[in-house]
């Protein structure tokens, strides 16, 4: 098992960056990899560039046997086991490690999709849930390669709505097995998985029906995989239908509880939207790195175009919103090894401790999912738009990334409702008492009625004084935004669907300037030749979620309020947000020459 520097990593209670501040010390970076944590992403990242990518025209293709000899020998290198406990002949690495693993190898959306697929939502729902009986028989095979995992939740009907399934399993007369009928749909690794953890209904003799999970063999009777989608991205990844007609399972591949599914469902897909996250921010980097050497190579008016302020733009503004998204997901990484550190020796495998230490962050889960997956689409996009017409034709990588990236906004739960997840959870933590939301909320709303002076301190020197600033401003204007709406629809809040996700949309921006600053503030302490970039992309961060924030908040304010109140309110909101003016166009040019000295993206 690889150790985690996670040790002094402070276990932060979820969602508690909106209303505690914290130092540099007390989170986990990517600087803060130990050797074997590097040694192990150099082995990742070298066999993504020497076996992933050389295969890309057949993987793509779906060439028969090349995306699962692909997994085969991943895990000849043990990176389909990382989630699997040593004995059921995984490697029980810690959340950080694995981490680095999931984005090292995302160089190639198809292959990631897969990889994902089977390494997380495909295995996880046994590691966490099974019986001792189910581990032995098939987690071991999954860890070596020799099968291959598949999760089936959606269906025609139901996508976002999980539970509203129609696929339905009655108990054989005799007692031993249940018969499945009904379809999945749009199941990554179907072509080719040998198990398959599958949510149908149990119908008892009264009627009532149970949501509930079975794991199901390729071989099982009555259990047929349909033909392949015909996809607008991630083409080289399986997705097919399943179909089950009269599917005969037997009682001990109940996963779980008869009707105690909905917990698999959801608490798998925390992780699985976090490892999403981590992808999008493999893919990225790849991405920025490959649109800074084009800026660098391709010549205009005679000279190259990234010495042009537009393109630099688009370089600047890419690279500031990767580096939140990585500085997130390893911010995000080290708060689970630290919570899973603490788990008593006498629980230490107790697989539902660890799957509830890691549901306390449900909502940066839901965060990276969302962040990362429209970060790159983002910086596919602008991609895209430095190559010109040469981003635009298959014969380069950027229009491949570019239809790969959507899916990624779709899958694990779509964006919205992600977004609706990151308020809902707040609220609900709050209300029984589990995050003091509510107190800070009241405080901040009795200073904010106190006259002149609130927000108003000494002057300050040095780098990241404006941003950090920024920062408090931005997280008293989420929470003040927060307030007038709880005043205004108490419970009825969540019906409130687009003031829902404008509150994701300020708390999401609170975690990623929140978690930039404290990585600047640590390679700056440390005296790192990162430092001076990563100020300048600290500081692009603030001006885009000082911009973000506000906007987000006057929609609130204008749908909970009106007339003097919502006069007095926008008011007290302009002085919330004020904070230092920052140029950040300036900004933008210092950090894209930056990047151009290094030559790529400068990470990891």
């Amino acid at each position: 098992m690889s150790s985690s520097n996670s040790s002094a990593i402070l276990a932060a209670p979820g969602g508690s960056f909106l209303l505690d501040t914290r130092t540099p010390a007390e989170v986990f970076t990517p600087e803060d990899l130990n050797e074997e944590q590097r040694q192990i992403a150099a082995t990742a990242r070298k066999f993504a560039l020497d076996e992933i990518l050389p295969q890309a025209e057949a993987i793509e293709a779906k060439t028969a046997g090349v995306m699962k000899g692909i997994l085969a020998k991943a895990a000849e290198l043990g990176f389909t086991s990382v989630d699997i406990p040593e004995e059921y002949g995984g490697m029980g690495m810690d959340k950080t490690t694995t981490t680095l693993i999931a984005d090292n190898l995302s160089v190639l959306a198809s292959t990631s999709t897969a990889f994902g697929a089977h390494t997380g939502i495909g295995t996880l729902p046994i590691v966490w849930y099974g019986t001792p009986e189910q581990k032995k028989k098939y987690l071991p095979k999954i860890a070596s390669g020799e099968w291959v995992a598949a999760y089936a939740l959606s269906e025609a009907t139901s996508g976002s709505d999980a539970l509203n399934v129609r696929a339905r399993a009655r108990l054989s007369e005799d007692g031993k097995e249940y018969i499945l009928d009904g379809e999945k749909m749009w199941i990554t690794n179907a072509g080719f998985a040998d198990i398959f953890t599958v949510f149908v209904k149990v119908v008892e003799k009264d009627g009532a029906e149970k949501f509930t999970a079975f794991l199901i063999e390729r071989t099982a009777p009555g259990f047929t995989v349909g033909p392949e989608e015909h996809k607008l991205g991630i083409r080289g990844s399986s997705t097919c239908p399943l179909i089950l007609s009269n599917c005969r399972v037997p009682v001990e591949n109940v996963l779980g509880e008869v009707g105690k599914g909905h917990h698999i469902a959801f608490n798998v897909l925390n992780m699985g939207r976090f490892k999403l996250g981590v992808a999008c921010i493999g893919g990225a980097r790849h991405a920025v790195t490959n649109m800074m050497q084009y800026a660098a190579e391709r010549k205009a008016f005679g000279k190259s175009i990234d010495s042009f302020g537009l393109i630099q733009q688009k370089i600047a503004r890419s690279t500031a919103r990767l580096f939140a998204s990585e500085s997130m997901a390893y911010r995000t990484a080290g708060l689970l090894d630290a919570t899973l550190g603490q788990i008593p020796a006498e629980q230490a495998h107790d697989a539902r401790e660890v799957q509830k230490r890691i549901e306390e962050y449900a909502v940066e889960a839901s965060i990276m999912k969302v962040y990362c997956s429209e970060m790159l689409s983002y910086v596919a996009d602008e991609q895209v738009g430095i190559m010109g017409g040469y981003g635009f034709v298959e014969d380069y990588p950027a229009e491949r990334t570019y239809r790969d990236a959507r899916i990624n906004r779709i899958f694990e739960g779509t964006n919205e409702i992600n977004r609706l997840i990151i308020t809902g959870w707040l609220m609900k933590r709050a209300m029984k008492g589990q995050l003091p939301l509510m107190p800070a909320i009241k405080k901040l709303m009795d200073e904010v009625m106190q006259p002149a002076g609130f927000g108003e301190g000494g002057e300050e020197s040095g780098p990241l004084v404006a941003e950090r600033a920024t920062l408090a401003a931005i997280k008293k204007s989420a929470l003040f935004a927060a307030g007038v709406a709880t005043q205004k629809y108490m419970a009825a809040l969540e019906e409130q669907q687009e003031i829902m996700a404008d509150l994701a949309d300020s708390i999401s921006s609170v975690y990623a300037l929140e978690s930039s600053l404290l990585r600047a503030e640590k390679l700056l302490q440390a005296r790192s030749a990162k430092a001076q970039v990563a100020v300048e992309l600290c500081t692009l961060l603030a001006v885009e979620a000082h911009e973000q924030v506000e906007l987000a908040a006057r929609r609130v304010l204008t749908a909970s309020a009106e007339g003097d109140m919502l006069r007095t309110q926008l008011a007290i909101l302009r002085r919330v947000l004020k904070s230092p003016e920052i140029d950040s166009i300036a900004a933008t040019r210092r950090a894209a020459k930056l990047c151009k000295e290094i030559g790529a993206y400068p990470w990891l």
